[in-house]
Order: structure tokens, then C-alpha cells, then sequence
């Protein structure tokens, strides 16, 4: 039997309640999935591709036990990027319920992946993921267009001064250097939020269990490179490997949201599920190429309407969606890749215009 939508990240669902305004809009669309068996786990198909990653991964840090002190073991540091990548890209799923719904065992592989293997808190990821789900892109509630370095509207540009105002100018410009920082940002952020204390809103045991793992991907991170290179090689390497990270990160979250609607309380009160999610999403078309490095992500409506539709399901979902949304009137955005990044960039510079003007 199909499985109903439990997502442990994005509130699952909430037009598909009697009574709530739109439900009749996205109810015909779940039901046609469900009838379908979309929602339904793939364990195997997500345990072959995490066999996959810990073999690539093993690989990569045979070749640079076998390279010794060498600048060769440079080269190593893209495909440890890559492979740090996808393994973001499962702790993500794992996040979502989309590997398995047995909430224990989903966040067991998200530690693994998440804490042990990135350094990233997983807790914090989910509450800050959970938020930008309920209210993708809405100005006062995703913290993913909160003002800080980069700025999204143009009220959020007033007022900025120094260093920040340079960059709000130029952030269009500066978008892609700025992700290479992303890898990096990442884990001080969670590693604030479990070793600071935060908001008291982290169990403690879970606290604990979070700060053991952090620590040891630090301590197995810097292990490996100081065990197998010289000093000098073993910061070089990880400076290109972060950035890379850093990067690709970037680059397969960047076209999802930015340069789309962005509400506010007045704008979106009377939208439903189907239009919140469908209106702040864009999708990018591609093969199995681009299903790859963008981890699933360039199906972002689907995913946001389903948000623990397994990552292979997704383009069998995109056909129906499409469909549905067409048969509504419902805008459905979808571009190529490197649209999706003019598109996202020109919203940037657009953002930063009156500063420049004022110059």
C-alpha cells in the first residue's frame, strides 16, 4: 500500500484538510500520487547510492594515504567535494522522510551523513529547512531570504552602510565567490547552535550526541589531511576542497527559489498549499546529468509540494503536477540551467539597483 506523506522536515500537506482554503486545488493531485505509489520509499534504490558514495569516498582517502606527502593529493580534493556533495544531498533526503519512514533510522542516517560526515548540525538544518518548507520565500518567515550578507528585496537593502552596502551594490556579481564559502558557513552555523547553548529548543541528550559527532568529523577531517600530507599541502587542500563544496552547494540550491514570488502577509493570505509552494518554486529541465549534480533538487516544485516523495519519484510526479497546475491556471515555472542562474542573478541585481543608483 502506498504511504501516506510524513515528512519530518516540511509540515506535510495542510491543504489536504477538509475545510482549509485551496484544498480542493491540491487534493485531486495527492490523491492521484498516492493512487500512483509516488509516495512509497525506495530503501534500496537510496541504499545503493549510499554504497556508491562510501565507496568513492574510500577510494579517495586510499589515494591519499597511497600519494604520501605529495601535491598530487591536491587532485583529490574536487572529487572528496563531490562526493561531500552527494552526501549532502542524502542527509537532506533523510531529513524529509524520503529514505525511510521510521523517523529513528532516518535520523540515524542523517548524523551519519549530516554531523559525522559534513560537520553540519543536523538539528539545526532540519528547523531552519522546516521553516523556509511552511513559507518558501515569504519575506518575514523563510529564514533562507532573512537580510544578512545577501539582501533579496529592496527594502531589505535600505539602510545598509560599509561593507555590507558594497555588497548589496555587487551581490549579483559576487553571488558565486560568496557560495564558495557555503561548505564552511554551514558548519559554524550548526556548530554555534549546538555548542552555544541557542535557544534551549535542542534536547539535551540530542545536544550531546550532536557535539560527539561534530567533533569527530573535525577530528577524522584533520587527521586525514595531516597524516597524509604536509602542513602546507594539507591547507591548500582543504581551502579547494571547502570552496568546491562550497560551490556545488550553491549552485544546486541556487535556481530554486531566487528571482521568483516572493509574498507577503497581505499578498499570500488567501493562497493555499499548491499555489505557496508552485509560485516560489522553479523547476530546471534536464536529463540524468542534471538530476545528478543538482541532487533532485531541479524537480523544487514536486519536492515542495511532496515533500517526502522519494528523489527517484520525482520526475514520474513532474508530468501530473504539470499538468494539474496547467488544467488551474496556476503558473508552472520551468527554465534550463543556465536561465535559472540569469534569472536568479538578475533578481539579485535588481535588489541592489537604488544603491547603485545612489552611488
Amino acid at each position: 500500500m502506498p504511504h501516506t506523506v510524513t515528512a519530518t522536515v516540511a509540515e506535510p500537506l495542510p491543504d489536504a484538510a477538509p475545510g482549509r482554503t485551496g484544498g480542493s486545488d491540491f487534493a485531486p493531485l495527492l490523491r492521484t500520487v498516492r493512487e500512483q505509489g509516488l509516495l512509497e520509499r525506495r530503501v534500496a534504490w537510496y541504499a545503493r547510492g549510499i554504497t556508491v558514495n562510501f565507496l568513492f569516498l574510500g577510494a579517495i582517502v586510499a589515494g591519499m594515504a597511497l600519494l604520501e606527502p605529495s601535491w598530487w593529493t591536491l587532485l583529490l580534493a574536487p572529487p572528496l567535494a563531490v562526493v561531500s556533495a552527494r552526501m549532502a544531498f542524502i542527509g537532506h533526503d533523510a531529513g524529509h522522510a524520503q529514505i525511510t519512514a521510521d523517523r529513528g533510522r532516518g535520523r540515524l542516517v542523517q548524523l551519519v551523513h549530516a554531523n559525522l560526515l559534513l560537520g553540519m548540525s543536523q538539528e539545526w538544518w532540519n528547523d531552519k529547512h522546516n521553516r523556509h518548507h511552511a513559507n518558501p520565500n515569504h519575506i518575514d518567515k523563510d529564514p533562507d531570504v532573512a537580510a544578512d550578507v545577501l539582501v533579496f528585496t529592496q527594502h531589505q537593502a535600505v539602510g545598509r552602510s560599509g561593507l555590507r552596502r558594497w555588497l548589496t551594490r555587487h551581490q549579483a556579481w559576487l553571488f558565486f565567490p560568496l557560495t564558495t564559502l557555503e561548505g564552511v558557513a554551514l558548519k559554524a552555523y550548526g556548530f554555534r547552535a549546538v555548542f552555544s547553548g541557542g535557544d534551549g529548543s535542542m534536547a539535551p541528550r540530542r545536544r550531546v550526541v550532536e557535539g560527539l559527532l561534530l567533533a569527530a568529523h573535525v577530528a577524522a577531517y584533520l587527521t586525514l589531511l595531516l597524516t597524509t600530507m604536509t602542513l602546507a599541502q594539507a591547507i591548500v587542500f582543504a581551502v579547494i576542497n571547502q570552496m568546491l563544496l562550497g560551490l556545488h552547494l550553491g549552485m544546486a540550491f541556487a535556481p530554486n527559489h531566487k528571482g521568483m514570488e516572493m509574498p507577503d502577509p497581505e499578498s499570500c493570505a488567501d493562497w493555499g498549499h499548491l499555489r505557496r509552494q508552485v509560485l516560489t518554486s522553479r523547476n530546471v529541465r534536464g536529463g540524468a546529468l542534471t538530476d545528478w549534480f543538482l541532487g533532485g533538487l531541479n524537480y523544487q516544485i514536486e519536492h515542495h509540494l511532496f515533500p517526502s516523495m522519494p528523489r527517484p519519484h520525482l520526475r514520474l510526479a513532474q508530468p501530473l503536477v504539470r499538468a494539474h497546475c496547467r488544467a488551474l491556471g496556476v503558473p508552472y515555472t520551468e527554465t534550463g540551467l543556465i536561465e535559472s542562474y540569469r534569472q536568479a542573478l538578475g533578481h539579485m541585481r535588481d535588489v541592489g539597483e537604488p544603491l547603485r543608483a545612489s552611488a
